[in-house]
């Protein structure tokens, strides 16, 4: 008889930790996001616009190809062309390259120069959520990686550099928005 009530409890703790499993309804995602797809299903990016003044005439366009992507990859919703559940429009408000650290010559007749310089990038984002509009915000993203103009030109990194910066300000993006970081 003894022997028949541990088989019982050993049972229970057994099949205790399965009835609550499948009685919660657990939804997790690997790469963060809160979303609940029964009702967010879709999203839509309106073209991003560089209206800082600077950087490659293509920049608006391959930041808002950057950014839809990014969401195909990283959620199960579809990309609309317009009205998706949630929608991101905005536009690339700064791109400056400004010296960091000044070299000093020790001849007077050669000029000081810059010994590091920084290209920063900022992209203000509007973003509504149908569902929650509580949720809804317009937000600055910024972002900066530093080069040595004395080993390379900033036009032959720029294009590298601006492909990092666009993924931190994305990562960033995407975290504020769907994560609720």
């Amino acid at each position: 008889m003894i022997s028949v009530s541990k088989s019982k409890f050993f049972l229970v703790l057994i099949c205790l930790p399965i009835v609550f499993l499948t009685a919660c309804k657990v939804e997790y995602s690997f790469t963060g996001t809160t979303l609940d797809y029964n009702v967010t299903q879709t999203f839509s990016v309106a073209n991003f616009f560089n209206d800082s003044g600077g950087g490659p005439a293509n920049m608006g366009q391959n930041f808002t190809e950057s950014l839809k992507d990014y969401f195909q990859r990283n959620t199960q919703l579809e990309l609309v062309q317009s009205s998706g559940d949630l929608q991101f429009e905005g536009a690339i408000t700064r791109y400056s390259v400004t010296p960091q650290a000044t070299v000093t010559s020790t001849d007077p007749n050669i000029p000081d120069r810059a010994g590091q310089m920084r290209l920063t990038i900022a992209v203000e984002v509007n973003y509504m959520n149908l569902s929650n509009e509580e949720e809804d915000t317009k937000k600055t993203f910024s972002f900066y990686q530093d080069y040595d103009p004395r080993t390379t030109s900033s036009l032959e990194v720029e294009s590298d550099l601006i492909e990092v910066i666009f993924e931190n300000i994305i990562q960033d993006i995407f975290t504020s928005t769907v994560a609720n970081w």
